[in-house]
C-alpha cells in the first residue's frame, strides 16, 4: 500500500467536505482578509485545510475539476488582484512538530501550516541554533523553502534536510532532499515550478548548545561584536527582532508601515563587469552568481525616498522606515501597489540600467 493509500484509508472522499471548512458565505470572502498587504478581491471558493489529507484532497479535487488553485499560508508574500481569484483558494492550517534529538543534532519535522516565527521562538528557547537570525519573519513553515527565506546571514538551505510534498504533476507524495530543492538566492525548484508541488512538511536539522555565530555586519554592530563571534541565542533573536521592527518588518495591526509583503524587491545580482558600472558607494556582497547589490540603495539613489507615493492622495506608499517595503496605508488596491512598484522599477532602470525583480507572488492577475 502506498503512503497516500494509507492516508486515504482513514477516511473517504465523501467526508472530505465535513473535514474541510469550506466557507460558503452570503458575501464572498476576500483575499484581503488572508494577506498581510490587506489587498485582494473576492474568492470563488475557500477551503481551510487543517490536516495533510484535507490539503491533498482539496488540491486533487480542484485539479480534477480543472479549477485554478491558490495556496495561501500566512499570506505574507502575496499581492492579490482587486478582481479576486476565480478558482479554489486553499488556506494551509496543518499543524505538528516532531522532534528527534541525537547527540548535538536536533531533527525537526514540521507541518507546513505551523507559524514560522513561533517555531523560531520555540527552538531558541530550547537552545537549538541554526535559525535564530530568521526571527520575526512572517508566514508559515511551508513557505520557507519556496523562497529559500534568508536574513542576517542565515537562510533555509543551510538547515533544511528534506521536504515532503504532493507532486501535482504525478499525483504522488514525494520526498525532496536539499539538493533536489535546487536552492539559490531567494529561489528554489518550488519557485521555478510554482504550480507543481504542495509543501506538506519540512525537515530541519539544528544544533544544540545555545550559542550561535553572528555572520552579518549589521547584526554584529547591533550586538557590539565582530562577525564570526558566538553569542547565546536569545540576545541574537532579540537583536534581529529589534532591527526588523526599526524597518517595519514585524507585523503590527496598529502600524500601517507593516501592512506589506516585507521586502518588495530582491537584491539584484550582476556579473562582475556589469557591477563595475554601479557607483562604488553602493553596498555589494559576493554571490555565487556574481555580485549582489543593495536594492534599497539603488532605490534611494534613484530618487525614491522613504514615504514616497505616486500622488499625495495615494494610499500605497514606500514605508517610512525602509525603502524596500511598499505599504498599504489603508484602502490601497492592487492597482495602486503595482503603479508604485512600476514607478520605482522605472526610476532604478533609468538611473542604473538595472531592472529590479519583485519578490512577492502575484495572484489573480
Amino acid at each position: 500500500m502506498t503512503e497516500f493509500s494509507r492516508l486515504t484509508a482513514v477516511t473517504t472522499r465523501s467526508c472530505i467536505a465535513d473535514m474541510c471548512s469550506v466557507l460558503l458565505m452570503s458575501s464572498r470572502p476576500a483575499l484581503a482578509e488572508l494577506t498581510t498587504f490587506r489587498i485582494g478581491g473576492p474568492i470563488d471558493s475557500l477551503v481551510v485545510a487543517s490536516t495533510e489529507l484535507e490539503l491533498i484532497e482539496a488540491v486533487r479535487a480542484a485539479d480534477s475539476a480543472g479549477a485554478p488553485v491558490l495556496l495561501i499560508g500566512g499570506g505574507s508574500n502575496l499581492l492579490c488582484s482587486d478582481s479576486g481569484f476565480a478558482g479554489t483558494v486553499i488556506a494551509i492550517r496543518t499543524r505538528g512538530v516532531e522532534i528527534v534529538e541525537t547527540g548535538t543534532t536536533v531533527r525537526l519535522t514540521v507541518a507546513a501550516g505551523e507559524s514560522w516565527d513561533a517555531l523560531v521562538a520555540r527552538v531558541v528557547g530550547q537552545g537549538w541554533s541554526g535559525i535564530e537570525a530568521l526571527s520575526g519573519i512572517p508566514g508559515l513553515v511551508g513557505a520557507t523553502p519556496v523562497q529559500n527565506v534568508g536574513a542576517y546571514g542565515q537562510d533555509i538551505s543551510q538547515v533544511l534536510r528534506e521536504v515532503r510534498a504532493w507532486d501535482r504533476a504525478s499525483s504522488s507524495l514525494v520526498t525532496l532532499t536539499r539538493d533536489d530543492c535546487e536552492f539559490g538566492y531567494r529561489s528554489s525548484l518550488f519557485k521555478r515550478e510554482p504550480n507543481r508541488f504542495v509543501v506538506l512538511e519540512v525537515v530541519f536539522e539544528l544544533t544544540t548548545g545555545d550559542r550561535g555565530s553572528v555572520e552579518y555586519a549589521q547584526l554584529a554592530r547591533a550586538l557590539d561584536v565582530s562577525i564570526g563571534d558566538e553569542l547565546p541565542l536569545s540576545p541574537i533573536r532579540e537583536a534581529v527582532l529589534a532591527l526588523r521592527r526599526e524597518k517595519g518588518m514585524v507585523l503590527d495591526d496598529d502600524d500601517t508601515d507593516t501592512w506589506s509583503a516585507g521586502s518588495f524587491f530582491t537584491n539584484p545580482i550582476l556579473d562582475i563587469v556589469k557591477a563595475t558600472t554601479v557607483p562604488s558607494e553602493c553596498p555589494r556582497y559576493p554571490s555565487e552568481a556574481g555580485v549582489k547589490l543593495s536594492a534599497a540603495w539603488l532605490i534611494e539613489h534613484a530618487g525614491i525616498e522613504r514615504g514616497f507615493c505616486v500622488s499625495p492622495d495615494s494610499p500605497a506608499r514606500v514605508s517610512t522606515k525602509h525603502t524596500l517595503a511598499l505599504t498599504n496605508t489603508g484602502g490601497a488596491t492592487a492597482a495602486d501597489m503595482r503603479e508604485l512598484a512600476d514607478v520605482i522599477r522605472r526610476r532604478v532602470l533609468e538611473s542604473f540600467g538595472i531592472e529590479l525583480v519583485p519578490e512577492p507572488q502575484l495572484a489573480g492577475f
